[in-house]
């Protein structure tokens, strides 16, 4: 007997590594003898440097001081691994939660792009960068002028590479960038299809859960539209408009600007996890997240989990803290068994189901391994 354990983290609960271990202490209680591999994973955002530590000993952790949100200095970790590769994540550094009540047009992503600096330096020639779970809304104009860009006003004085910078925006000078990035291959890891501004756009979809006032949204909408003309004319490619520019506050688009590339990000992390040859020959998969609904079978990670157990003809499992009524009968097209920690979403048992996480999601796994082991079927 052989599964293989990828969830997701459970938001507000349990990391993925976490989550991973308590379905393994369920699944032993029954089969003590099966074969766990553990792939804890994420898609770019917050955990994607554990979930890929997790699964690659020869990974090596790295820190550099660099930028947060509000300019103060905090130590950010990334992942060396072998053949030249390195792996960020963009949460460290902007990640909401480390905004300390710095309003959001006075934040910047500067951190990452001196991260990037230091990545550079140690001649790292392949570079994952997790894009997720971030604060800042500047169009990525803060990663731009860490590696050497110039944002200027009308009389062509520096700005500062925040949303309150670009309004005063009138040139975007990128003849200074670091030269070493035609040397590198650059993959921003996203899950996000907005473009960089406009109805659909980072500021307009994601930017009032970084703190984005309603009366805000159409002016720092409009700073990001203009950066992303004057980048677009500077590279001569259209990349403001193209799904995902619109990622991490507009760090697609300014990635993109960099010549990276897009790519999913729990895909990517699953390669470098092996996560298909963990999967080849294995009797199930079982994935799951915070909340599954109708958003999971346009992509989010479980459902991408699932997608690739499919190709390898085994038959998938979904163990999240919540489900929504509506979405079952679509999971169920790719899930053959699909269980919750809760059976109703009220409040209070939602906030009880974060609190007992773990445990109640050991004893799911333990509770669906007994079933299959005495035959039963659903």
């Amino acid at each position: 007997m052989r599964i293989v354990l990828a969830p997701d983290s459970f938001k507000a609960s349990l990391s993925a590594e976490a989550a991973a271990q308590a379905m393994a202490d369920g699944l032993r209680a029954v089969w003590p003898q099966a074969e766990l591999r553990l792939h804890p994973m994420a898609d770019g955002g917050e955990g994607t440097l554990a979930a890929i530590a997790a699964a690659r000993p020869e990974a090596q952790w790295r820190s550099t001081t660099v930028s947060n949100l509000d300019g103060r200095p905090c130590q950010a970790r990334w992942l060396q691994l072998p053949d030249g590769v390195a792996v960020l994540e963009s949460a460290q550094m902007l990640g909401l939660p480390l905004s300390q009540g710095c309003p959001v047009e006075q934040r910047s992503s500067l951190g990452l792009g001196q991260q990037l600096l230091a990545v550079l330096a140690e001649g790292c020639t392949r570079i994952l960068i997790g894009l997720g779970g971030t604060g800042s809304n500047d169009g990525g104009a803060g990663l731009l002028q860490a590696l050497g860009a110039r944002l200027l006003d009308a009389q062509g004085q520096l700005l500062p590479a925040t949303p309150q910078g670009l309004a005063r925006l009138a040139r975007l000078d990128l003849d200074g960038l670091d030269t070493r990035l035609a040397g590198v291959q650059l993959l921003a890891l996203a899950d996000v299809a907005s473009p960089l501004s406009g109805p659909h756009g980072a500021t307009a979809v994601f930017g009032p859960q970084k703190g984005v006032s309603a009366a805000a949204v159409a002016a720092i909408d409009a700073s990001l539209a203009h950066l992303g003309e004057l980048g677009d004319a500077s590279t001569g490619r259209a990349e403001r408009w193209r799904a995902g520019s619109g990622a991490a506050g507009g760090l697609g688009w300014a990635l993109r600007v960099l010549g990276a590339q897009l790519e999913p990000g729990a895909e990517q992390i699953a390669d470098l996890q092996g996560l298909d040859d963990s999967l080849r020959g294995a009797d199930y998969l079982i994935s799951g997240e915070g909340r599954s609904d109708l958003q999971t079978p346009l992509g989010k990670l479980p459902w991408r989990m699932a997608a690739r157990a499919a190709r390898q003809g085994v038959p998938a499992v979904l163990m999240s803290g919540a489900i929504a009524a509506e979405a079952r009968a679509q999971l169920a097209t790719r899930f053959c068994c699909c269980l919750s920690l809760v059976q109703v979403e009220d409040e209070d048992e939602i906030e009880a189901a974060k609190r007992e996480a773990a445990g109640r999601l050991r004893a799911l796994a333990q509770a669906w391994a007994t079933q299959q082991a005495s035959g039963a079927t659903r």
